[in-house]
């Protein structure tokens, strides 16, 4: 199959979603798919790899490497142009929620291709509470939806929840990266019309990174390391998670992976226990979560899987949680989670640990653990597309 995927931005920049696209298409090539990705150029330009379709593109201001785009006729002109040549298009993949849904969908259907949409954020937390007078961005985003819905296109969305319902009544497919995440789209509507049932297929971690940490003995640290992973934003909780780490009466090592605008204040607020390794590429910072006793993950009511917590718990590294959504995603025995959202709640987390889960030395036995693995993920989303292309 020639997979084409849309996303949000390019797969070549850091974050949750390009993360999980990058480790799609490479499971996909392994067996033996095409995947092409369609997305707004880096800032540096279109790369010259027929793997990327890089479309003209704006810098977002407020993200360092983030751009956008205003979807267009042009842009699908250049599209059509990019792909002659290459086999023809067995399914859309829409991994977006802005400019990559609005293209992926009006390319779907001029082109009568079967579409699948995996929704990756919450735009009910972080459009809501970061954007002043947010029913107007809807509406606004109702042009592009309308332009790329034609006459498929029902109301203008004053919701994002309207908004997300408005494109996923027409996909063929709609898949969730978790089980939670799925009952919430669920419940507002977010749903396809010829396949109501949301599919979960969660990202999954590198096969090739789970059999190397399967291999590499746990080593007994002078002090329990906790990792903390993330992006440097208000949704994150990292200034909380400090705030925590302060309350607690153990001692132990803090190593905190990631950058953002709340880097000073998070800085200042860090005790000496506590170590910033900056932004990190995936594969340092799988390490890093694969080498530390325990992963934290301080975020709450925002997560649609929680990637960090899904790559510990797959290579054995016990976590910390505050969300009791992503809590039910994962096995039992995996995980504390707080009993509140305050720092001593956090502190008290960090002090039971530290005393009672604290990983013993020697070879990880991740067996029971092969669910994980990004080939599973991959034979799911496979049979998925298979669904669709039956329409």
């Amino acid at each position: 199959m020639h997979v084409l995927i849309f996303c949000e931005q390019h797969p070549h920049t850091l974050g949750g979603a390009q993360v999980s696209v990058n480790l799609q298409a490479d499971f996909l090539e392994r067996a033996g798919h095409r995947v092409t990705f369609v997305s707004p150029a880096l800032r540096s330009g279109p790369l010259a790899d027929p793997r990327f379709i890089d479309l003209p593109s704006m810098a977002v201001p407020t993200v360092a490497e983030y751009t956008w785009l205003w979807p267009r006729v042009s842009h699908l002109t250049r599209l059509t142009t990019a792909l002659k040549g290459l086999p023809p298009v067995d399914i859309v993949h829409v991994q977006s929620d802005f400019w990559g849904a609005a293209l992926g969908y009006r390319f779907a259907i001029d082109n009568e291709i079967p579409l699948v949409h995996t929704m990756h954020h919450r735009l009910d937390v972080g459009v809501d509470r970061s954007i002043p007078f947010p029913r107007l961005f809807y509406a606004m985003l109702g042009q592009w939806q309308k332009w790329s819905l034609g006459s498929r296109f029902a109301k203008r969305p004053t919701t994002a929840f309207d908004y997300l319902a408005g494109y996923a009544h027409h996909a063929d497919i709609v898949t969730a990266p978790s089980g939670h995440f799925a009952r919430l789209l669920t419940n507002n509507d977010v749903t396809s019309r010829r396949n109501p049932h949301i599919a979960v297929v969660p990202t999954g971690v590198n096969d090739d990174i789970l059999d190397a940490v399967a291999h590499t003995p746990r080593t007994r640290h002078e002090s329990p390391v906790y990792a903390w992973v993330g992006r440097f934003s208000p949704e994150k909780r990292l200034l909380e998670f400090l705030e925590g780490v302060a309350k607690a009466k153990a001692r132990v090592s803090i190593i905190i992976a990631g950058d953002g605008a709340l880097a000073p204040k998070a800085k200042a607020k860090a005790g000496e226990n506590v170590q910033f390794l900056g932004a990190l590429p995936y594969e340092r910072a799988i390490e890093v979560i694969a080498e530390a006793d325990f992963l934290v993950q301080s975020s709450n009511d925002f997560e649609t899987q929680g990637m960090t917590v899904t790559e510990a718990v797959s290579m054995g590294t016990h976590v910390i949680i505050v969300d009791a959504e992503i809590a039910g995603d994962l096995p039992e025995g995996s995980y504390t989670l707080t009993a509140d959202l305050s720092a001593a709640a956090m502190g008290r987390a960090l002090d039971s640990t530290s005393q009672d889960c604290l990983p013993s030395e020697g070879k990880r036995n991740l067996e029971h653990l092969a669910e994980f693995r990004q080939s599973r993920r991959t034979e799911a989303m496979l049979d998925l597309y298979r669904r669709a292309k039956e329409r």
